[in-house]
């Protein structure tokens, strides 16, 4: 089984194929489930949570990303290979008359900084499948996990074996990722479509005052009734707390005659602290609400909308790339982004009500599967609120299996096409002899994964939403369900892991589609089939939208906007990726002798 450099991918991929590849990676099976935490506990230093502004936050994330994906399908068309941004900036430089000289370092410049993106984004994917592993393992065996704040070890552990697994898939080829994905694509949207149904129906026929289901995130069910409650001192201060029985469930609160009272659903905006509950109607769950929130939440939904740039990367790989690719980046975008995730979002910000609201989503690992409980015992009665939660948590775990293959493939693909070059060590540019896969690349993103998806996780409830001295004392104890938990005020002060990796990533985003957009500007200017519509005026919205993102970052949280812990250290991060490859560019340039500034123009594309 050697490595030969003559090998050359094999053209087996349809528009089907390539629109499945990237719908894979922007599953919105799995980011409804596992973003809503992490956009729900985004918030403001002054002007509290960003979340109201959740919808509508998305809103421009989705335009971001669509003047983006027709900069890469136009770009698609002139240049198809593979490669992705890395490839279209240099066939963009090497066509224009006067820019050729600046070829190679343009095509550094966005590969690099592509890896920023591509390199950590698997390492989210691996991280939210521990947070996902440790959710279900606490919710089948409670007195060995919390379902709440699960064990920092284990989702650790279970990062490390998810990369390697995916990376074994990967290494069999993009046939069987294929596969994979065209199967996984279609039980995720049914899926997470059947659910915002539910809770749409819920929220329809429950309106304000009538007999509902409250959620209870320690004996991690619904019940109809009012929780009995005494006061107890917590911290030294006077407390409401819950009586539970032997089995840890809530007591209910008796009337005069000695009945349980029911629990009447009700939809308050805010609590007694100014903290977010819920949206009073549907105008508020769409509204604006603030500039501001809808921009913070923005740089966090850019995550759930990522990846229809990926089909890109496997041009090489496409029967047709010229025809379907351009097809495949905007079809995967729409039916993703407007079919699936506008009306998800809507549903789950919608069902918020006074039995689970805001509040309780930034206090669990697991928002959307709590809802799900709480509509599935509405639906198919008591107990089978936690069966159709067990039944959509798998479907969320073949979405992360199909999401993190395809971000794998098309990394690995990217750092092929600089080992090729020698950008980047050579052997970075081989493939395997039989499976016809970037192989090395593959597994040396499966490394860089589980190292990242470790760190993701291990604070991942810091900052806001750290949890109270009361639930840290409850948790099970032990190395794979304690270790790693301080007190409140010490998770407090630390930044969330998951937020920060999320954010880094994210950034990465940001800097590669901004380059993009201009790479398509620069690629059509003077060409024959120049469109001042679609190669000036949108890719100068996308450029401006990944810039207004990108300056969040940095100055919203100074203005109130979104905390300043996690921006800044996903700043910190960029910026260090990004001298660390000026070094590295400068010492392969001076010890292969190869000049930053093209000499001689070659034959362009």
């Amino acid at each position: 089984m050697a490595d030969r450099a003559e090998i050359r991918m094999k053209s087996t991929l349809g528009l089907t194929g390539l629109t499945m590849n990237a719908m894979a990676l922007i599953a919105p099976g799995a980011f409804l489930w596992l973003t809503f935490n992490i956009q729900a506990v985004e918030s403001g230093s002054i002007s509290g949570s960003t979340a109201p502004s959740m919808w509508i936050g998305i809103v421009v994330a989705l335009l971001l990303c669509l003047a983006t994906a027709i900069c890469y399908a136009e770009m698609a068309k002139l240049y198809p290979g593979t490669g992705s941004s890395y490839y279209f900036a240099e066939q963009s430089f090497l066509n224009h008359e006067s820019a050729w000289r600046y070829a190679r370092i343009s095509k550094f410049i966005v590969g690099w900084a592509s890896h920023l993106y591509y390199w950590i984004y698997p390492g989210v994917m691996v991280g939210v499948m521990g947070v996902l592993c440790g959710y279900l393992v606490g919710t089948l065996w409670p007195n060995f996990m919390s379902a709440s704040n699960p064990g920092p070890a284990f989702m650790m552990l279970v990062a490390v074996i998810f990369s390697f697994g995916i990376a074994y898939i990967a290494n069999r080829g993009v046939s069987s990722s294929t596969a994979v994905n065209i199967a996984i694509n279609v039980i995720q949207i049914s899926a997470l479509v059947l659910f915002a149904a539910l809770a749409l129906g819920y929220r329809l026929n429950h309106p304000a005052g009538a007999p509902g289901w409250q959620f209870d995130p320690a004996s991690g069910d619904a019940y109809t009734y009012e929780f009995s409650t005494t006061k107890t001192m917590v911290n030294g201060q006077p407390a409401d707390t819950i009586v539970r029985d032997a089995d840890g469930r809530p007591k209910p609160r008796l009337d005069a005659a000695g009945k349980p009272v029911p629990f009447l659903v009700s939809y308050p905006a805010k609590d007694d602290h100014n903290n977010f509950l819920s949206h009073e109607n549907a105008a508020s769950v769409v509204g604006v609400h603030n500039v501001g929130w809808a921009f913070i939440q923005a740089t966090v939904a850019i995550l759930i909308l990522v990846g229809f740039e990926s089909v890109t990367a496997m041009s090489g790989e496409a029967r047709n790339a010229k025809r379907d690719v351009p097809i495949a980046v905007i079809v995967s975008l729409l039916v993703q982004g407007v079919a699936c995730y506008l009306f998800e979002y809507f549903a789950a910000n919608y069902f918020l009500n006074s039995g689970y609201s805001m509040q309780s989503a930034t206090g669990s690992a697991a928002p959307i599967g709590d809802m799900m409980i709480v509509v599935g015992n509405a639906t198919f009665g008591a107990g089978g609120g936690r069966v159709f939660m067990l039944v959509e948590a798998f479907t969320v775990f073949l979405a992360l299996i199909g999401t993190t293959l395809s971000c794998m493939n098309t990394g690995a693909r990217v750092t092929y096409a600089m080992g090729k070059d020698g950008e980047v060590p050579g052997h970075f540019g081989l493939l395997h002899s039989r499976n016809l896969t970037p192989h090395r690349a593959i597994w040396a993103l499966a490394g860089i994964s589980a190292v990242v998806g470790c760190l993701a996780v291990s604070v991942a409830f810091g900052d806001s939403g750290a949890p109270a001295d009361a639930a840290i004392k409850a948790l099970p104890q032990g190395f794979w369900s304690s270790f790693g938990y301080g007190a409140h005020d010490t998770m407090a002060a630390l930044p969330n892991s998951l937020l920060t990796i999320t954010l880094a990533s994210n950034f990465g985003t940001f800097l590669l589609y901004g380059m993009s957009c201009v790479i398509c500007i620069l690629a059509f200017r003077g060409h024959a089939r120049y469109s001042f519509l679609r190669h000036m005026a949108i890719p100068l919205f996308g450029l401006a939208a990944n810039l207004a993102c990108m300056g969040f970052y940095l100055v919203g949280p100074f203005l109130g906007y979104g905390t300043k812990m996690e921006p800044l250290l996903a700043l910190g991060i960029a910026a260090l990726w990004g001298i660390y490859g000026g070094i590295y560019f400068v010492r392969g340039s001076k010890a292969t002798g190869r000049a930053t500034i093209v000499e001689g123009r070659p034959a362009a594309v």
